[in-house]
């Protein structure tokens, strides 16, 4: 039986981001402890930030509770896609970067977990995160995400009750056939849909499998 991660490494693999799995923290040392283990892997471009693996996923989310609402917004600090209606949202070169790097070791989790290799399909981590999968695709496409207000132009993810299907929410028609291009490039499949009693149209979106 594989022996649970160090006191020190399960800390690192706590302040993981929750969108990508990049570790922030740790040493040289822990930082390669866990690559040696399967728990994390280096990216091999510059700036080469380490990323949890699917089994550091899994180890990181095994202790988070069950059926918590999503949050709207990450603590400070910790990197999350905007889904939208989250506020006034931060912007600048800071948070494009950030969302360049997010999206980038998302494109390397795909390669090292999908078994061709792919980085044009999703990966087991977007399908249990369908939400901010989908969020960080368009955020980093340079959608915009919706503000506060019901009214806000942008986009909007919000969960549905189907399996592997996200609902994408945009202010005007234009702007919600772009976020279905974009997420179709991405790797998704989308349908454009009208919600009850003729309201607005909106997307449902759900990661490819082949």
């Amino acid at each position: 039986m594989t022996r649970p991660p160090t006191a020190a490494q399960r800390r690192v693999i706590d302040a993981a981001d929750p969108a990508t799995g990049r570790l922030r923290g740790g040493t040289e040392a822990q930082l390669a402890a866990l690559v040696k283990r399967g728990l994390a892997f280096r990216h091999p471009r510059p700036p080469h930030d380490h990323f949890l693996t699917p089994a550091g996923h899994r180890i990181r989310e095994a202790a988070e509770p069950a059926d918590v609402p999503e949050p709207a917004a990450a603590p400070s600090g910790v990197f999350a896609a905007r889904v939208g209606g989250e506020g006034e949202p931060g912007g600048g070169p800071a948070r494009g970067r950030e969302v360049r790097s997010a999206w980038e070791g998302l494109l390397e989790l795909r390669r090292m977990t999908n078994t061709d290799g792919s980085t044009g399909r999703p990966c087991g981590w977007e399908r249990a995160h369908l939400v901010q999968a989908a969020a960080l695709a368009l955020e980093a496409a340079g959608h915009p995400p919706a503000g506060a207000a019901p009214d806000a132009p942008g986009y909007r993810v919000r969960a549905t009750p189907q399996p592997e299907a996200v609902a994408v929410h945009a202010d005007e028609p234009g702007a919600l056939r772009a976020c279905a291009e974009t997420l179709e490039g991405a790797g998704w499949q989308t349908g454009e849909h009208t919600g009850p009693r003729g309201k607005a149209r909106y997307l449902l979106a759900s990661p490819r499998r082949d």
